[in-house]
């Protein structure tokens, strides 16, 4: 997987494509990343304890490695290859 923690990625397919971010955590056993603002679900939470509110919680899910596009710092445009440092 060339795509690491730290990366910004830019979206190419699916609800939220064109958005760009930066990868939160990457998932490799499931060839997964969790970028941050992209693919947010919400999440009904219960109320814990008695008098406790229930309340609604916005949620980041994994995108597929195939539906992003590492960006290049220098360029600022979206590549297959990791830069070379």
């Amino acid at each position: 997987m060339k795509i690491r923690k730290e990366d910004t990625v830019k979206v190419i397919s699916g609800k939220d494509r064109g958005k760009t971010g930066k990868v939160l955590r990457a998932l490799p056993k499931e060839s997964k990343v969790i970028v941050a603002g992209v693919n947010v679900i919400k999440v009904h939470k219960r109320p814990k304890k008695g008098g406790e509110k229930g309340q609604i919680v916005d949620k980041t899910m994994p995108v597929h490695v195939s539906n992003v596009m590492l960006i290049d710092p220098q360029t600022g445009k979206p590549t297959r290859r990791r830069p070379v440092a």
